[in-house]
């Protein structure tokens, strides 16, 4: 990579105006690193909030981290970053063990873990809204706005005009940016550059990145209470499981600064979820319980149960570098994908996204 220059040139010191699509980790790095280098961001959200697959689903009984169950801190600008979060971010003992087959026998009685494991609280979505709150407040941030189209700006030459879907079919065009920035999962960006016919580079760039999907179960067991009553089934709060339906347990009550009402997230293989991708969610539903009690011996009936489906979960072939950026074009494209599947990786490749603008 060539070093650039420490002065910058009078293009690139004049704010730009910047749309940036997905307000996940990725999205609210770039659009905040960016808007604190003067430039003009807005924020284009389909969801209800921000965070993406760093989300909190809530229920009566508590909440669930039915996307990214922890994240790990490696990269300095992360770490950095996390201590402007006062408050919200503690470490998560997890007790982590390794299921063997689908019986449910432990190979190891617990995996001492290779770094600390962190969570927000009091969910994992409330440290990307923290974030993304400045942009919020200052009305940079359009939030269930869902970018169907990008495309020239019909009167200014240069720039790039956005189609949008709002609630209740509200179709909105947002004109007059010269920068597009897409923090969304791979194949949605790969969908939005084939409508534009501008980048053919960046798609072809796009095109080898694969992402597996994720069934993801949630349980509640609201006749078993911490510290108050012994917890139900295994002494274990978290497992990696080679079950063929099961990847990944942990019991949400064991988590730092949430309900003690006894609650699971299970989240099915890559594999399984790939092959049972369209079925029927109650169906989906009755085949994850009945693995989700081979592994635990939980034969309980929960009070609540619910399925979600992320279609884009967990990335098998990343693009293997922080982010694409097309120079001809001004559209570039970010998010964990780019380095693998941690949170850390959603936020490396948003900032580096921002700073290759900058």
């Amino acid at each position: 990579m060539t070093k650039k220059s420490s002065i910058p040139s009078p293009e690139s010191a004049a704010p730009r105006r910047i749309a940036v699509i997905g307000a996940g980790i990725a999205g609210i790095a770039c659009a905040r690193t960016l808007a604190q280098a003067g430039h003009r961001v807005t924020v284009f959200e389909k969801s209800r909030g921000a965070g993406g697959r760093m989300a909190t689903r809530e229920s009566e009984f508590g909440g669930f981290d039915h996307g990214t169950q922890y994240f790990t801190v490696r990269d300095a600008r992360f770490e950095k970053a996390l201590a402007t979060a006062t408050g919200l971010v503690r470490p998560w003992s997890a007790n982590t063990v390794r299921i063997l087959d689908e019986l449910g026998r432990v190979v190891a009685s617990a995996l001492p873990p290779k770094e600390a494991h962190w969570v927000a609280t009091p969910g994992m979505n409330a440290l990307v809204r923290q974030w993304a709150q400045p942009l919020a407040a200052a009305g940079q941030l359009a939030l269930e706005t869902e970018v169907t189209r990008i495309e020239p700006d019909k009167l200014h030459a240069g720039e790039w005009q956005l189609q949008t879907e709002g609630p209740g079919a509200d179709s909105r065009v947002h004109s007059g940016f010269d920068t597009v920035i897409l923090a969304v999962p791979s194949s949605q960006a790969q969908a939005l550059l084939l409508s534009s016919q501008q980048a053919k580079p960046l798609m072809a760039e796009l095109s080898d990145v694969t992402v597996a999907p994720c069934w993801t179960l949630m349980l509640a067991f609201p006749q078993a209470m911490q510290p108050t009553m012994a917890h139900l089934g295994p002494h274990w709060n978290a497992a990696r499981s080679t079950h063929h339906r099961i990847a990944w347990l942990a019991r949400e009550s064991s988590k730092p600064g949430r309900s003690p009402i006894e609650r699971w997230t299970v989240q099915a293989s890559p594999e399984w979820s790939e092959r049972h991708l369209e079925d029927d969610a109650e169906r989906v539903k009755a085949k994850l319980l009945k693995a989700f009690t081979e592994v635990t011996g939980i034969r309980a009936e929960p009070t609540h149960s619910a399925v979600h489906r992320w279609r884009h979960a967990q990335t098998q072939q990343p693009l293997g570098k922080t982010h694409a950026w097309d120079t001809k074009s001004r559209i570039g494209a970010c998010g964990d994908w780019c380095l693998g599947h941690r949170v850390e990786d959603g936020f490396v490749s948003g900032l580096e996204m921002a700073l290759e603008i900058c």
